[in-house]
């Protein structure tokens, strides 16, 4: 019934899952690749850095591009940056060039940041009543990347002489897919062209509502908290004498535990309503450290890695479908981004941390941190929130 009346969102649904197969598939391999073409052991992450610095610095240009262009248009821009990665990361790692493979994370994190608006563009021209399943379907396709990317990328490693190269290969191939996929995005259900308001003076009108303020918080701790877990869980499996292969297996239940709960989330946001949500998000991940703080067994990390995986599928949802019902169609290229830099920049910050914090305070501690933050998080929603300047966001509290 949804994909009849919403044509859009299986073509989104399908570009999600080409675009988190790319996903997969570079972060399996890119500090690999880093550590061996670096130049120093230090340098072996630069590579992942610059690809969070390539998504904060294309998201503003993408969504001004949406609002003037189209979404089709602007998506397939983002879809035509992967491609490049692609290319010219196999052409680096063929010629052992550092730099030129750092150049193509840069490229692909712009990829990374038109995937961003996959969700927001699933919901224009959706009524009010089922935007939640909207947003589900679209973050849905990550489930197919996470039962099919691992393996794909083990057959597309040895494609080329140079080993690695072909899976980066494979990576322009996905993107190809994406660019001519995202061709059958109805043009009536795209962003209307329109002149982008984005003046300092809107972005602080938007940051004075309770909701935007809202779905930001909502969205930036869950990403932020399961970015630095996730990153800490091999960590920690490796220093408690956990095998590589337990890792990996641990890891994948933790990527299907981001997308699986989409199948029924979209519907519970669209019946309670997005806080509602948020806070069983919120216990989720309560949850997750709790098992966590638990024991050091495989089995207890699995399951914590699910839930966490859970945890930030619900905030994620929660948090977008809060946003799409604060702003006006003309504020869209003000606000969506803001939702983009905010969740990129509390990503970058916990990835980069993630490493010091284990080493200085240790797993146990890691967990205690994300148990206190949600504390906080919990009570910032259990707050009543004042009238916003949307009434749908109202409604929809």
């Amino acid at each position: 019934m949804m994909l009849r009346r919403y044509p859009q969102l299986a073509v989104l649904s399908a570009a999600q899952a080409l675009y988190w197969s790319c996903s997969i598939i570079g972060i399996a391999l890119t500090a690999l690749v880093g550590q061996r073409l670096a130049p120093s052991p230090l340098l072996a992450t630069l590579p992942l850095a610059l690809l969070v610095l390539g998504n904060l610095l294309a998201v503003g240009a993408l969504a001004r591009w949406m609002q003037q262009s189209g979404r089709r248009r602007g998506l397939q821009r983002g879809a035509v940056f992967g491609i490049a990665a692609g290319l010219l990361a196999a052409f680096a790692v063929h010629a052992q060039s550092y730099w030129l493979f750092c150049g193509s994370m840069l490229l692909l994190g712009a990829y990374q940041a038109s995937a961003g608006f996959y969700r927001f563009a699933a919901l224009d021209g959706v009524d009010t009543l089922h935007k939640g399943r909207a947003a589900a379907w679209v973050v849905a396709g990550g489930i197919a990347a996470a039962l099919l990317a691992p393996s794909a990328a083990l057959h597309a490693v040895n494609w080329l002489a140079t080993p690695m190269a072909g899976a980066y290969v494979f990576i322009a191939v996905l993107s190809l897919c994406a660019l001519v996929l995202l061709n059958w995005l109805p043009s009536s259900e795209s962003a209307q062209p329109g002149k982008a308001a984005s003046s300092k003076a809107l972005r602080k009108e938007l940051w004075s509502r309770p909701a935007v303020r809202q779905a930001l918080c909502i969205t930036a701790c869950g990403h932020g908290l399961m970015i630095l877990v996730m990153n800490a869980t091999p960590l920690a499996m490796h220093d408690h004498g956990h095998a590589l292969g337990t890792s990996t297996h641990v890891i994948q239940w933790h990527v299907l535990g981001m997308f699986l709960p989409s199948l029924v989330a979209g519907s519970l946001v669209d019946r309670w309503g997005a806080r509602p949500v948020a806070w069983i998000g919120a216990l989720l991940l309560a949850a997750s450290s709790a098992i966590a703080l638990s024991g050091l067994s495989a089995t207890l990390f699995l399951v914590s890695s699910l839930l966490l995986g859970a945890g930030w599928n619900l905030m994620l949802l929660a948090g977008t479908t809060l946003l799409t019902l604060a702003h006006s169609a003309e504020e869209r290229s003000t606000a969506q981004p803001m939702m983009e830099w905010t969740n990129s920049a509390v990503a970058a910050i916990m990835s980069f941390s993630c490493g010091a914090l284990m080493q200085t305070l240790g797993w146990q501690a890691i967990n205690i941190f994300a148990l206190v933050v949600l504390l906080a998080v919990a009570w910032w929603l259990s707050r009543p929130m004042n009238a916003t300047k949307n009434q749908a966001a109202q409604q929809a509290l």
